[in-house]
């Protein structure tokens, strides 16, 4: 066993002050050292037609409605606002700290409204996305990874769905142990009605209500608080993928890509404390500080209030302190 996979191990072991980190919670997202990649050619990149040309009529939309902000009421403004935080709130309470990484528990009413959101964001359905991203963690940076940053910013940004995937990703994604989402019954039911689910939630409702309740137009309606603001969430989740992976200090562990990026911990909702969270990608925090610019703590830590979700993950100070000595870049910390 290498000192980094001890270290882990003993990451596991740990009992943190709110709930115990058992191995079955996290082996699943924990970087996989024995992987090694193929020798060889690469296999070509195949480019899927159909995304490319979809992703580029939303990019061109999105644009066209940044034309019609200015003539959009401040009440269809407010709205966008609240669906963006709403559908990211799906990726980043629900699909990736509560079914990716199992950081937290929820109750069933705040599942169904984190599926919910999630439908809103569309970005696949939480298992698929659940699924990738422990692909993500556990093989990192690798040609196992759904969206290796060694391939470069647009490819870990948005080229990665715009190919199909990479052999390994497929193979790797298999054999990963996913029968807490095949169990979780508000996980199968978003699978099963996905697509009625997304057109509903991410593209009606947010074009309905304004319509309906003060009378904003169906263009603007349209264009603005379901087209713009999705697109905005697509790219907010897309730059932890490549800018917190290229652009930031490594003051946890410098001998991985993953950093600690401000900008994006803004733009993601609290995601951006990247090099934190692939060091310990169990806390539900992501990240050191707790609340402090992580609008995605806060609102898990406010459901707990409430008793909608509980048994938070957290790492001590003490194994936070002693990876900054054993592996930190010795930057600063966001905190």
């Amino acid at each position: 066993m290498t000192e980094a996979e001890a270290f882990e191990k003993k990451q596991q072991q740990h009992k943190p002050s709110n709930g115990n980190v058992p191995p079955e919670a996290t082996r699943e997202d924990v970087f996989d050292h024995t992987y090694k990649e193929k020798e060889g050619p690469k296999p070509p990149s195949n480019i899927v037609w159909r995304n490319v040309i979809m992703m580029t009529l939303l990019h061109i939309g999105a644009m066209y409605a940044l034309l019609l902000v200015p003539s959009a009421s401040p009440m269809t403004l407010l709205w966008s606002v609240l669906c963006f935080l709403i559908s990211a709130l799906g990726v980043t309470a629900g699909a990736h700290r509560l079914w990716s990484h199992r950081s937290y528990k929820a109750t069933l009413p705040l599942k169904i409204f984190l599926g919910v959101a999630n439908s809103m964001a569309f970005q696949n359905d939480i298992f698929e996305w659940a699924r990738d991203h422990r692909v993500h963690h556990k093989f990192s940076e690798t040609d196992a990874d759904p969206h290796n940053a060694v391939r470069g910013f647009f490819f870990a940004h948005i080229g990665w769905l715009l190919v199909r995937k990479h052999p390994d990703v497929i193979e790797k994604g298999r054999k990963l142990e996913l029968k807490d989402l095949l169990n979780d019954k508000v996980v199968m039911f978003q699978r099963k009605y996905y697509k009625p689910s997304v057109l509903l939630m991410c593209f009606f409702i947010p074009m309905f209500v304004p319509w309906y309740l003060w009378g904003e137009s169906l263009w603007v309606a349209y264009f603005v608080p379901a087209l713009l603001r999705y697109t905005l969430v697509l790219n907010a989740t897309w730059l932890v993928n490549s800018a917190a992976h290229m652009w930031g200090n490594r003051p946890y562990d410098k001998n991985i890509n993953p950093r600690e990026n401000k900008f994006v911990t803004f733009s993601a909702i609290g995601e951006g404390f990247h090099n934190y969270h692939h060091s310990f990608p169990y806390d539900y925090a992501t990240s050191e500080f707790g609340c402090k610019l992580n609008l995605t703590t806060c609102f898990i830590d406010f459901m707990c209030f409430f008793g909608l979700a509980k048994d938070r993950k957290r790492v001590s100070n003490e194994v936070v302190q002693a990876r900054i000595q054993r592996t930190g870049d010795g930057s600063p910390r966001s905190g």
